[in-house]
C-alpha cells in the first residue's frame, strides 16, 4: 500500500469541542462506504486547520477504520469540510484508480491481512505501519478502471435500496402516529371512510393472552411436520416431528425489543426461551394485534422490564373488526415493500461479495 498511495493518519490531540463548527470525524462515524455524521462533533476553525495541515482530506481518498471496527471505509466523493482522528487516511495520487483501489481493500485478501494485523485487548486497532505493509493486487491501468466501474454500479444499487428502506420505515413510522390517536384523544388524525366511532382504551395487559411453552431444544431441525420458531425477523429455525404444543391462531412472538409477527399452521415448537407467544384476548384481529404492540412497545433495556412495562402501557385501539384489518392491511404493505427492498439489497450484498472473492486473489 505504502508504495502505491500515501497513507497517512489524522489528529493525535484531542481538541476542544463547540458547538458549531467543523464535524471532527474518528472511526466510529466511517462506515459502508460513507461518513456517518450521527453523535458527531465540532471543532474550531483554528483547529481545523491545524489538524488538515498534515491529514486534509480531499476528493477521491480513503478512510479507514483503525480503532474498534477495523477496516470500515468511506470513499471520499465530494468535498469534506471535516477533520479527522484515529482514522487512516489513504490519498489519492493518481498511481492507482481511486474506484479499484477501494474495491481492493474490500476483497478477502486484503481484509484478511488487516485482521492478522490487529493489536490491542478489549479494543482493537492496527497501526498505520501495517496498513502501509498490505499487499494490494492490482492489473494495469485499463483493467483497473474496469473492475472500479463495476463494483461501483453495484454500490450505486445498494445504496439506492438502503435509501428506499429507510423512507419507507420512516413512513410506516410516520403512518403509525397518524392513524392512532394521539395522547388525550379517541379518534385518529388519518382514518379510513365509513368509519366513526371512537376507539377504546385499554392497558395492553388486559387485553393480551399469554401462551406458556416448553422449549424445544435439538442440534438439527431442518427435516419435520412442525415449524420450529424463534424470535427475529426469520421466525422459522427448522421443522420438527414429535409432541408439539396446542393449535394457535395468529401469534406474535416478543423477544428482546424485537416483534414477529407468525402465521403458524396448527401447531408448531418454540427453539428459544427468550421469547413470548401473545395474542389478544378478546376478539381482535391478529394482525392488528403486531401493529398495536408496533405501536406502544415501551423502548426500555431488559426484556423482563420490557415486557413488564408493555403490559402497563395504554393503548387505543377500533371496536369495529372490518377497521381494524384496513389499518393493519395498508401497515403490512410497507412491511412488505420493506422486506423486498430487504431482500433485494442481500442479494446485491450477496453478489458483490462473490465477485470480491473471484475476482481477487
Amino acid at each position: 500500500m505504502g508504495e502505491i498511495t500515501d497513507v497517512r493518519d489524522g489528529t493525535h490531540d484531542s481538541p476542544k469541542y463547540v458547538q458549531e463548527g467543523h464535524p471532527f470525524i474518528t472511526s466510529k462515524n466511517v462506515s459502508n462506504g460513507f461518513i456517518n455524521y450521527d453523535d458527531v462533533q465540532y471543532v474550531t476553525d483554528a483547529d481545523y486547520e491545524e489538524i488538515n495541515k498534515r491529514s486534509k482530506v480531499d476528493v477521491h481518498d480513503i478512510l479507514m477504520g483503525m480503532i474498534g471496527t477495523i477496516g470500515n471505509l468511506a470513499l471520499i466523493r465530494k468535498e469534506p469540510d471535516f477533520a479527522i482522528k484515529n482514522v487512516a487516511l489513504i490519498k489519492y495520487t493518481g498511481d492507482v484508480d481511486y474506484q479499484y483501489l477501494y474495491q481492493a481493500l474490500q476483497a478477502g485478501c486484503v481484509t484478511n491481512q488487516l485482521s492478522t494485523g490487529m493489536d490491542g485487548g478489549t479494543q482493537k486497532f492496527v497501526s498505520l505501519k501495517k496498513i502501509r505493509e498490505l499487499d494490494i493486487p492490482f492489473p494495469d491501468g485499463w483493467e483497473q478502471r474496469k473492475i472500479g466501474a463495476y463494483f461501483s454500479t453495484i454500490d450505486h444499487l445498494i445504496t439506492l435500496h438502503q435509501q428506499k428502506i429507510t423512507l419507507l420505515i420512516k413512513l410506516k413510522k410516520a403512518m403509525l402516529e397518524k392513524m392512532f390517536p394521539k395522547k388525550g384523544s379517541v379518534i385518529p388524525e388519518i382514518r379510513f371512510n365509513g368509519f366513526a366511532n371512537a376507539w377504546e382504551q385499554r392497558k395492553l395487559g388486559e387485553i393480551t393472552k399469554t401462551h406458556s411453552f416448553k422449549q424445544y431444544i435439538s442440534e438439527s431441525f431442518a427435516q419435520g411436520k412442525y415449524a420450529v420458531i424463534q424470535q427475529g425477523e426469520n421466525p422459522i429455525a427448522g421443522y420438527a416431528d414429535g409432541n408439539p404444543f396446542e393449535n394457535y391462531k395468529d401469534v406474535t412472538l416478543f423477544g428482546d425489543h424485537t416483534l414477529s409477527l407468525f402465521k403458524p399452521q396448527g401447531k408448531f415448537f418454540v427453539a428459544s426461551d427468550g421469547i413470548k407467544i401473545l395474542s389478544p384476548s378478546l376478539k381482535m384481529s391478529g394482525m392488528f394485534y403486531y401493529y398495536l404492540l408496533e405501536k406502544y412497545k415501551p423502548q426500555s433495556e431488559g426484556y423482563k422490564r420490557h415486557f413488564t412495562i408493555m403490559k402497563k402501557s395504554t393503548a387505543l385501539f377500533p371496536i369495529e373488526i372490518d377497521e381494524q384489518v384496513k389499518i393493519s392491511k395498508f401497515l403490512k404493505e410497507f412491511d412488505f415493500l420493506i422486506t423486498l427492498h430487504q431482500r433485494k439489497l442481500d442479494m446485491l450484498k450477496k453478489l458483490k461479495s462473490a465477485c470480491l472473492s473471484e475476482m481477487f486473489i
